[in-house]
């Protein structure tokens, strides 16, 4: 009889750790609401750049779960240009964009990680607070999928979310691979965190 019981209460006490140590996590997360924005330029040698980027960008972390989902919506335009007296064409940021388009851009259910490793260094150091790295499951140009990119999309996204001892989550950083890095560059984009809010108990 004694045998029957054990591993049944042996069970339901195992439950009763996980459903614990899951409630711990939860409660001692921090924020699982991040939005922020997105302003920085490629490099030259993406093909048509460089472009200038601007954007708004959101996360929300499952502590429960051990993951994140990241969105953001950009738009990107190239530089406008000026022709000198001797018929030399120049980029010049203060004349009007050409070829603007926009990009929606999903990373779901992707693992947290609180490691460094890899994550773009700053000129003022920050310190890394988490981030996420997997493949993208939405990649658009102007709502189709991006040119250049599989359907479904097989680039990898990195995202970096750091800050200081004055604000905690202060910076965010993006880094693409192939195909997509083909026209975001493979350097670190960035951007700033506005609002990093909320905890996993609803507050």
């Amino acid at each position: 009889m004694k045998r029957k019981t054990l591993p049944s209460a042996v069970r339901v006490f195992s439950v009763l750790l996980l459903a614990s140590g899951t409630y711990a996590m939860a409660e001692t997360q921090g924020p699982v609401h991040f939005k922020g924005l997105i302003n920085d330029y490629t490099t030259a040698g993406v093909a048509g750049g460089p472009y200038e980027m601007h954007g708004q960008w959101s996360m929300e972390l499952h502590p429960d779960r051990g993951t994140a989902d990241f969105f953001a919506d950009m738009t990107m335009s190239s530089y406008g240009t000026t022709t000198t007296n001797t018929g030399t064409v120049t980029e010049d940021p203060t004349q009007a964009g050409v070829n603007p388009h926009t990009h929606h851009i999903r990373l779901t259910e992707v693992a947290i990680s609180t490691e460094a490793t890899g994550c773009p260094p700053y000129k003022t150091a920050t310190t890394v607070r988490f981030q996420i790295n997997g493949t993208l499951s939405m990649m658009t140009g102007n709502g189709n999928v991006l040119k250049g990119e599989t359907d479904p999309p097989s680039s990898q996204l990195q995202v970096c979310v750091s800050g200081g001892p004055v604000v905690e989550y202060s910076n965010v950083t993006l880094v693409f691979s192939t195909p997509a890095s083909n026209h975001f560059g493979l350097q670190a984009i960035h951007g700033d965190v506005r609002k990093a809010s909320g905890d996993s108990d609803g507050h």
